[in-house]
């Protein structure tokens, strides 16, 4: 193999290439790379960041969830007691409503019976005196008198 000029020129002419290259293209080249590898590094960091927040408002998204159902059930039993409290409330009222109509009613009948005596009394004691009247009038005689008492009785 023979070397000439050629092939030395060509040597030397790529040792320039190379040194032009590594001065003046490679650096600019390799910034652009660092650059682009430390946004991806920030883009991951974010993203695994924004996976934990994610995980993280998820578990108090459930936390909240969790008390507002626990809020609602105690709200639901609290509305079911007050009205199991009206139910009662009511019917005790209807109850004092009903005694105290029964106690009117009472009252009532009682002031009625009262009423339906004192006429009795009145009726008896005018058909005492009548009996009188017409025992004093006839004979007082023991078969009229046993008679006119039996009358007396069958009428009152």
């Amino acid at each position: 193999m023979n070397l000439n000029a050629t092939l030395f020129g060509q040597i030397i002419a790529m040792c320039v290439f190379v040194w032009f290259c590594w001065k003046y293209i490679w650096p600019p080249i390799i910034t652009a790379l660092d650059e682009r590898r430390a946004k991806i590094a920030e883009g991951l960091a974010a993203s695994d960041e924004a996976a934990k927040a994610l995980d993280a408002a998820n578990l108090e998204a459930q936390g909240i969830t969790t008390a507002a159902r626990s809020q609602a059930t105690e709200i639901i039993e609290q509305g079911n007691q007050r009205g199991s409290q009206i139910l009662s409330e009511a019917k005790e009222e209807a109850i004092a409503e009903r005694e105290r109509q029964v106690s009117a009613a009472e009252a009532e009948i009682q002031q009625s019976a009262n009423h339906a005596r004192e006429a009795l009394r009145t009726s008896v004691a005018t058909l005492a005196v009548m009996g009188a009247e017409k025992l004093i009038s006839k004979e007082i005689d023991p078969k009229t008198h046993e008679q006119l008492l039996e009358k007396l009785i069958a009428e009152i």
